[in-house]
């Protein structure tokens, strides 16, 4: 036989782009059209119906960007349409989409006159069918449609000044298409569902299989008998030529995919806030409909934050949605607050996610989460399994990590073990996205992909329109049906994430594991780009520890007359919590984004002040006496932890003496010599007698990288930055500013357009030496880092992570290793050779690289940098640009304990109160490697008193928690506050025996 398969191929092509898609709908008649422009932000559907609609012209320039344009659309259906048997009556909407990014454009939501919700309108989803609209052959009804500038432009990475609304430009940027009633062929429709899907099947089948062969001999039947000038008439025909090829059922051992509908809405990215929550109102009232229509049909929605928006902002499509989990259709998934970061989020705001995501589904539709789900963050904590299992959850799901730039994860279907030893059933999607569209391409991937085959039979494909919303659509669903049982493909079902995993779990047995942290092997630059978002983080997350603290202590020590003001914590924890989405946190979004971050993290921390204030007034009394109030885990100057007493002096002043232009810093503890460049050449401890700074070199070393990312600018720093590097060394001055019971040297250097100010500082009796660097930073696409070459022969070093920390190699034997040449850490960073140590602490900087060279002598450097600044210019061109303070301390001579310790002496600053009354602290902990994390009362209001705490150095630790006030038993709990049986706590009246494992997670819940 000769070939003609191209030749066919492209006949088909065309057939349907000039025959078929056209004939989708038939007849069709413009609509009357009106508008009103809101002024400024969006409004209420309440308040855009009471305005003045103008005449609107078809086809006119609308929509400068982030406007908001209301449309009315009037008219009549005319008589007998839709009275045929297989066709309907759809009014069609386009606003001026482009079919290329569905959820980066102009979007909108059509409404009827009563202010209830019809469904959206979108780029690949433009219609709203007459039946929606009351019944009757009257059209009238309302759509709210959005500007919203696509910012994606092709995936470029240009600059844009279109994510800040200041700098967006007033002209127009869409042009109203075809709004019109139309009438809906549905055998034309079903014709088109059924080539698509037998079309993406046949181009993933080998040449050399006949199925591929007889598809394709089957379109050419279709094309035959179909009239290309009545195609309506002959649609039925054409279908029948399609029917035996479509009926043909799957292999019997055709990998299983369960099909859950999905849309993926990031909380913030190329929008702002605002935006997001019309998105979320956009996509679910698409569900819901399609729910009506479609009753196997199911959608899968993580993130409480979205729903609760629509409980405030939308009842009456909250209604709806409740209704629809109810009938087991909208699946509330995941159990956080929002789909977080996890690389920098805190241990406590971590469990926090959970706390408030899986309370809030429990409390509106009585639904427990059973897996945690993040398909799109941005690597995944060692710490995560603990708590994910801490929170009363057993699955987790991420896609992510198909984006690996070198290295492939080896399973799809395995066990992930934390840093504690917890492990997590786990899952990948196989089809690499979760975003599919359920088209044969990605179906056969998915198959072909799955790494479990032999053992495993199924996995799970997220479908529907994400990242800027949109959802599934009723051709997704169509090509569901389709290929439920088609040979060639992978069998499709529609259900649950619940449904795959105890399938999957029950088939599966002997899983295998992967242990530790899930590094991205992309987005590196997240770690650092933004840095006032980042600092805003840190800040409030200790904040939020200071406030949960002194008020449970206040409601405790003053015997009723304090009130704790839980409703206050609670939306103070769930603003911190949104913030912590894996757009904003991370520095990838807009400016709006980061700008709504900074104004939210500003009003957080002046909330919180004066909630800790009101504690410390009770707590303390009226007087003239200074107090410490010491949040911190451990005790410091002389005021045990979590107490408020009197600090306790050093009795000698820091010596300090000049040498060459420079000055040496020694307090008795730790020495310190900088040189006339404010260059730290000589860092040692007494305790030890060691040198921490290798010789010949210096710390506090600034470098300026070219920082040129191939893609992705705000998220990825890629390998070769390094090659391209300024040494800072020349100071323009090294002044002394003061001397006595603390020292200060000031240092001033400029490094391109910009200025940097250090304040390098040496406490008395402190163990570790500050430095503080103030930054003009006005560079664009450069990387400030700040290191130190440490005389340390480190083969790995450790980053404190949510409750514990994590081990990467400093040498690069593996392509695994060498991938992480930019990691995160949190609070402080460790290298180590046996017996020695050096911790470098910061408040407020998260990406760090580690760096090891063999010296002539044959001893080790071991070279710490941390990344301070950043300034790529997409999502947002300015990004970084300003006065920024960075603090970091570094103390030689440290133990893992000590890292610890320094970690939170760098982040709760020293709060003086005038008082009256010292505080006995509520806790006392007999073994300083159980940390206590948070102190807090139950969320059930009952008074009790909550406390997590967590074992902190890595090894096997045994002590006593006891309350220092009058405690009825102790009761091991979950992080919902829920009984459960905690290995190694052995509870009391008022105390608790703990022996943990490594940085085992513990809550105790303290009756009084």
């Amino acid at each position: 036989m000769h070939d003609d398969r191209l030749i066919t191929e492209k006949r088909l092509e065309r057939f349907v782009r000039e025959r078929i898609a056209p004939a989708i709908y038939g007849r069709a008649l413009p609509l009357e059209l009106s508008s009103w422009d809101a002024p400024g932000e969006p409004v209420p559907v309440s308040e855009a119906l009471r305005q003045v609609f103008e005449p609107q012209e078809h086809g006119a320039a609308w929509g400068k960007a982030w406007s908001t344009k209301w449309l009315r659309l009037r008219g009549e259906v005319p008589e007998g349409w839709g009275a045929a048997d297989g066709t309907a009556v759809e009014i069609v909407v386009d606003l001026g989409f482009n079919n290329d990014v569905p959820g980066f454009q102009c979007e909108g939501i059509a409404w009827r006159p009563d202010g209830t919700i019809i469904k959206a309108i979108s780029p690949r989803n433009q219609y709203v069918p007459l039946k929606l609209l009351g019944g009757g052959l009257s059209v009238d009804f309302y759509v709210e449609a959005a500007a919203n500038p696509d910012l994606s432009q092709g995936w470029s990475f240009a600059a844009t000044p279109l994510g800040d609304k200041s700098t967006s430009g007033d002209e127009p940027r869409y042009r109203l298409g075809r709004i019109a009633i139309a009438e809906l062929n549905e055998v034309v429709w079903d014709l088109h569902q059924d080539i698509w899907t037998l079309s993406g099947l046949m181009h993933e089948l080998p040449f050399e299989l006949p199925r591929r062969h007889e598809i394709l001999r089957a379109f050419e039947r279709m094309l035959d008998v179909m009239d290309p000038d009545d195609v309506a008439g002959t649609a039925a025909a054409g279908r029948e030529a399609l029917a035996e090829v479509l009926s043909r059922p799957a292999y019997a051992s055709a990998h299983e995919l369960l099909a859950t509908g999905h849309a993926h809405i990031d909380s913030a990215w190329l929008w702002p806030v605002r935006e997001t929550i019309r998105k979320c109102a956009r996509t679910f009232s698409n569900v819901v409909a399609l729910m009506d229509e479609n009753p196997d049909f199911v959608f899968s929605c993580s993130s409480a934050q979205q729903l609760a928006w629509m409980k405030e902002f939308y009842p009456e499509l909250f209604i709806r949605i409740r209704e629809k989990v109810k009938a087991g259709q909208f699946v509330p998934v995941g159990g956080m607050w929002v789909e977080s970061d996890t690389n920098m989020p805190g241990g406590e705001a971590m469990a926090r996610q959970f706390v408030e995501g899986k309370s809030f589904f429990l409390q509106e539709f009585g639904v427990d989460c059973q897996e945690a789900w993040l398909p799109d963050s941005f690597g995944y904590s060692g710490a995560l399994p603990q708590i994910v299992k801490s929170a009363g959850s057993r699955w987790f799901l991420t896609q992510k990590i198909s984006w690996n730039q070198v290295n492939k994860m080896p399973h799809h279907t395995f066990n992930w073990e934390g840093i504690d030893g917890t492990r997590l059933f786990t899952h990948f999607p196989p089809v690499d996205t979760y975003n599919s569209e359920l088209h044969g391409r990605e179906l056969a991937h998915a198959q072909r992909n799955y790494r479990e085959h032999g053992r495993g039979t199924i996995s799970l494909v997220p479908f529907g329109y994400g990242d800027g919303g949109g959802g599934p659509t009723r051709e997704m669903v169509a090509a569901a049906h389709r290929t439920a049982d088609l040979e060639g493909s992978p069998k499709v079902r529609m259900g649950t994430a619940e449904e795959f995993f105890k399938r999957a779990e029950a088939e599966y047995h002997n899983l295998p594991v992967w242990v530790g942290e899930m590094y991205l092997e992309l987005h590196r630059g997240t770690y650092t780009s933004q840095a006032n978002t980042k600092q805003g983080n840190r800040r409030s997350e200790h904040l939020l520890r200071e406030a949960e603290l002194w008020c449970s202590t206040a409601a405790v020590r003053t015997s009723g007359s304090f009130t704790y003001p839980a409703a206050d914590l609670k939306r103070l924890w769930r603003l911190v919590l949104l913030q912590q989405f894996h757009d904003i946190l991370p520095g990838s979004a807009i400016a709006w984004v980061h700008q709504d971050a900074e104004r939210n993290y500003a009003a957080i921390a002046r909330e919180l002040e004066g909630i800790i204030a009101d504690a410390a007034s009770a707590l303390l009394g009226e007087g003239d006496t200074i107090f410490l109030l010491n949040a911190a885990p451990h005790e410091r100057s002389g005021v045990p932890a979590l107490a408020a007493a009197e600090a306790v002096h050093e009795d000698s002043p820091v010596n300090v003496t000049e040498r060459a232009g420079g000055y040496v810093l020694d307090n008795g503890v730790i020495r310190a010599v900088l040189d006339a460049n404010g260059l730290l050449t000589s860092l040692s401890d007494y305790a030890t007698g060691r040198e921490a700074i290798a010789p010949g070199m210096f710390g506090n070393h600034l470098e300026l990288h070219r920082d040129t990312p191939n893609e992705w600018d705000a998220w990825d720093i890629d390998e070769f930055y390094r090659r391209n590097v300024v040494s800072v060394v020349e100071a323009r001055s090294v002044t002394l500013e003061s001397a006595g019971w603390d020292a200060v040297v000031v240092v001033e250097r400029t490094v391109g357009s910009s200025t940097i100010t250090q304040r390098i500082s040496l406490e008395a009796g402190a163990e570790s030496l500050g430095i503080s660097t103030t930054v003009d930073w006005q560079e664009h696409e450069k990387l400030l880092k700040i290191g130190f070459p440490l005389d340390v022969r480190a083969d790995r070093s450790a980053s404190e992570t949510q409750f514990g920390h994590v081990f990467r190699a400093t040498h690069t034997n593996t392509s695994w290793e060498a991938a992480k040449f930019e990691f995160c850490a949190h609070r402080w960073i460790h290298v180590a050779e046996p017996g020695y140590g050096v911790a470098i602490a910061n408040a407020s900087s998260y990406g760090h690289d580690v760096t090891r060279t063999i010296r002539d002598d044959g001893r080790t450097t071991t070279n710490v940098r941390v990344s301070l600044l950043r300034a790529p210019k997409f999502p947002d061109p300015r990004a970084d640009l300003g006065l920024h303070v960075l603090d970091l301390s570094i103390r030689p001579g440290a133990s893992i304990g000590g890292a610890v310790e320094e970690g939170y002496r760098t982040n709760l600053k020293p709060r003086l109160v005038a008082g009256a009354n010292p505080v006995e602290p509520l806790f006392t902990v007999f073994n300083q490697a159980l940390v206590i994390e948070a102190v807090k009362l139950a969320e059930d209001g009952s008074g009790d008193v909550i406390v997590r705490l967590y074992e902190s150095l890595g090894e096997r630790s045994t002590g006593l928690i006891t309350a220092n006030f009058e405690s009825r038993m102790v009761h091991s709990v979950d992080l919902l506050e829920r009984p459960v049986e905690a290995p190694g706590v052995t509870p009391g009246a008022g105390a608790a025996e703990l022996t943990l494992r490594p940085f085992q997670l513990v809550t105790l819940r303290f009756s009084r």
